[in-house]
């Protein structure tokens, strides 16, 4: 439970559409158990389960209106890419260069740094091949050091 919700809040950033959307992907997990073709693979079914309920949430959301991303509840800045090194980031900085990137971005992000999944591990959640993962991860770096640099020059 804990990580649904964990990786719901990374991709999401507010407490109440990350319940939303845990409580979905169990509903949902609960619903859909016997399309599951292996148990063994059980938690990365469960985590794409996640990030397809909180992209929903995402879209429901969008059409509320946008909220900020708020990154100092979901990490430090030790999960950021090597490539954002020269910048002094702070808090807020991270917030509004998160607020910046796509669902799809940040989701591949959360998965990866936050939830600390391998590349083969992100394939099989995504289903994806492992090159298009690899890929995705480089273009959402490359997003967040972009909208990093944006904000600095911002402030």
């Amino acid at each position: 439970m804990d990580a649904v919700y964990r990786l719901s809040f990374a991709i999401l950033a507010d407490e109440a559409d990350a319940r939303d959307a845990a409580q979905d992907t169990f509903v949902t997990a609960w619903r859909q158990i016997g399309k599951l073709r292996d148990p063994d693979r059980f938690d990365a079914w469960l985590q794409r389960v996640a990030v397809n309920a909180a992209r929903m949430t995402h879209r429901a959301r969008r059409r509320r209106g946008v909220r900020e991303i708020l990154a100092s509840r979901i990490g430090g800045v030790e999960d950021l890419p090597a490539t954002a090194s020269p910048l002094e980031i702070d808090a807020r900085a991270l917030e509004a260069a998160l607020g910046r990137l796509s669902i799809e971005q940040r989701s591949i992000l959360a998965l990866h740094h936050l939830e600390g999944r391998s590349v083969a591990e992100l394939a099989e959640i995504l289903d994806i091949p492992a090159g298009t993962v690899k890929s995705r991860l480089h273009t959402a770096r490359q997003a967040l050091h972009a909208a990093l640099l944006a904000e600095a020059a911002e402030r």
